[in-house]
């Protein structure tokens, strides 16, 4: 039986923020202002070309920039991103995730 196992990892689940148990804002915003900056503007409002970025649910940061990290194209600035994206950890894309989706 799975009462009280089930039962927990149904609370834990509750009370874990969507950005797990390590994504840290502050070191997400240092990364962001040595990497992402110049291309993406200041709380990744978007520059030029390239799009906005803030405000996007953690999952869905971490899933794109995971993307390019494996080398997959999603776009007219894939190259770029690819190559920005290769050197960074799950750790550093979840507090990039975590920084970014409450960036002002």
């Amino acid at each position: 039986m799975c009462r009280i196992p089930c039962v927990a990892a149904f609370f834990l689940a509750l009370t874990v923020p969507e950005q797990g148990f390590g994504a840290d804002r502050e070191l997400g915003e240092a990364i962001y202002k040595k990497t992402c900056v110049s291309c993406h503007g200041k709380a990744g409002k978007g520059a030029a070309s390239y799009p906005k970025i803030s405000g996007n649910p953690v999952s869905y940061t971490t899933e794109k920039l995971k993307a390019y990290r494996e080398g997959i194209k999603q776009g007219p600035n894939s190259a770029l991103m690819i190559m920005k994206a290769k050197p960074l950890t799950d750790e550093e894309i979840d507090n990039l995730a975590a920084y970014l989706e409450h960036a002002e």
